[in-house]
């Protein structure tokens, strides 16, 4: 099949990413940055088989109605209600047959029952036709008659026709991440290729003198560069297209050549660590000397609360936490939504669900954090979040021996044994 494709010109605006104030709540600089972001993406026709795991360009309408016409659900026979006797058995004779793919060649007389196979088309007739299949488990077939017994409901055993999907109702949302049952929702609607977003194409690098690539020998007071694998895995996950460009030196000249070529080619680009504002950071001024802007967003959570957002030109920048916890939330709470806004998808719901603290925790309030936890079964049956017991950003094992994160809201100030929290398996944030 030929691709059809047209490009999406980007539309941000050079102050898309400007900061508006020194300590923003997540949900307010979500809600604040989805309203100035839009697909940056190329629109491209595919067969169905290619589809799993895009962003859907359009909402689709059903092209037929599932089932087309009213269906059999059971093997067995197809009556007129109200041809059966309520209080004793009716005997009626068969006078055809019909499976699916196979109608019932016309009419059917009232007083008389056709021998259907699940899937079979209902038969027409006086009034709309028969309107009931009875189960031939219930029933008796007798030579060339069949007698059932009394007590079936008007309407039983029988799929409407549009049940599951109406001609012309949307079956699917623009901005959709596809799913295989989507697709499968989608060629029964009749569709046989679907207009998605091609996949945000992503740089990724890291930055500081001090990291090193995995294996390579390792210098005094030098660290492997962990966030790379770990960022590259999440962007993966969310449906991103990344190229590595791997660990950058921190200085201007050179960033500022990496950045131009990177915003050249790519859709978006993130890097981690590198970004504040001392004497051996560089990212800020690579960046404006390369054309763009950076601000600093102070975000009211815990780890995490720096992040840099910002355009190389029209292309957006992230800049994420050095640490690896940090990267990571920030990553899953805050970049991940916007990345796929940029890349024409409605940002999915991170899944969650209530368990029961088994610890005392204090917070600061109007700030937003997550503490990693494993989960015990509790003598009720039920799950009890138990804490790590090193909690620093850049202990990468407080991830590995968990199970996952809990969230406190702004306004909660103490936990105690037994409050219900909202619990993140690692496995609803891509890990």
């Amino acid at each position: 099949m030929q691709q059809r494709k047209r490009r999406v010109v980007a539309q941000l605006s050079d102050d898309c990413f400007a900061h508006g104030g020194s300590l923003t709540r997540l949900d307010v600089a979500l809600a604040d940055l989805a309203q100035r972001l839009v697909p940056v993406t190329a629109v491209e026709s595919l067969p169905l088989n290619e589809c799993h795991g895009r962003a859907l360009a359009q909402a689709l309408a059903a092209k037929v109605s599932v089932p087309p016409r009213d269906n059999s659900a059971v093997d067995g026979y197809a009556v007129y209600f109200d041809d059966l006797s309520p209080d004793a058995e009716t005997r009626l004779p068969v006078i055809g047959r019909a499976a699916a793919g196979h109608p019932f060649p016309g009419p059917q007389p009232r007083g008389t029952a056709v021998r259907v196979l699940t899937g079979a088309v209902m038969p027409g007739g006086a009034n709309g036709g028969p309107d009931t299949v009875m189960m031939q488990e219930d029933c008796t077939l007798d030579g060339d008659h069949v007698v059932i017994r009394p007590g079936i409901k008007r309407g039983a055993n029988r799929r409407l026709a549009g049940e599951d999907i109406e001609t012309g109702k949307t079956v699917l949302d623009e901005g959709r991440i596809l799913s295989a049952a989507d697709l499968a929702l989608a060629a029964a609607s009749g569709y046989a290729a679907l207009p998605v977003h091609r996949p945000l194409k992503v740089a990724l690098l890291s930055t500081g003198d001090e990291v090193h690539d995995a294996g390579a020998p390792l210098p005094e007071g030098g660290i492997y560069d962990a966030n790379r694998p770990l960022l590259s895995a999440l962007l993966r996950t969310a449906g991103c297209d990344v190229t590595d460009l791997g660990i950058q030196p921190d200085t201007r000249d050179h960033l500022i050549k990496i950045f131009a070529d990177a915003a050249s080619r790519h859709d978006a680009v993130v890097s981690s660590g590198g970004v504040s504002t001392g004497d051996e950071d560089h990212v800020k001024a690579a960046i404006e000397a390369a054309g763009g802007t950076l601000h600093f967003w102070r975000l009211a959570i815990k780890p995490g609360r720096p992040v840099a957002l910002g355009q190389i030109g029209k292309v957006p920048f992230f800049g994420l936490p050095g640490n690896p916890v940090a990267a990571l939330l920030t990553f899953c709470f805050f970049a991940r939504p916007l990345l796929q806004r940029l890349g024409g998808a409605r940002p999915e719901a991170l899944r969650s669900f209530p368990v029961a603290s088994g610890f005392s925790y204090k917070k600061k309030g109007d700030r937003r954090e997550w503490v990693r936890v494993s989960l015990c079964e509790d003598k009720s049956g039920g799950w009890r979040a138990e804490k790590y017991p090193v909690d620093g950003a850049g202990v990468i094992t407080s991830l590995t021996r968990t199970d996952g994160l809990i969230e406190l809201p702004e306004d909660l100030l103490k936990l105690e044994p037994g409050d219900i929290v909202r619990f993140y398996p690692y496995s609803s944030l891509g890990l």
